[in-house]
């Protein structure tokens, strides 16, 4: 996929790798290709993840879309995520991202 491509109505089984720690509001999945992850936002804010969700098993169902994400929002979601100043000061390019708006999510009990 490139950017502005986009997929509906898509499902598919994960881990999580991180959580927003703030209010759990986003979660960063782990698309099976080493390092690639896929960054998860809920549609119309209409659900949150548990903050200790790290390491879950999930099904996410929605639309997986790929998109610049300028240097200001990759800030923001670094400092969601608990990450030093110095970390943050890091970023200084925006970047292509997977991204995934899910309409519905299924925590697995572990």
């Amino acid at each position: 996929m490139k950017n502005g491509d986009s997929l509906e109505n898509i499902q598919f089984t994960s881990t999580i790798e991180s959580v927003c720690k703030k209010k759990g509001c986003w979660m960063k999945v782990d698309l099976g290709k080493g390092e690639e992850q896929s960054f998860v936002r809920f549609k119309d804010y209409g659900f949150f993840m548990p903050l200790d969700g790290e390491k879950a098993n999930v099904i996410v169902h929605g639309k997986a879309f790929v998109s610049e994400i300028s240097v200001e929002k990759l800030r923001h979601y670094a400092e969601d995520a608990g990450q030093s100043k110095e970390e943050i000061a890091k970023i200084t390019k925006p970047q292509l991202q997977y991204n995934f708006e899910a309409d519905g999510v299924y925590l697995k009990e572990n």
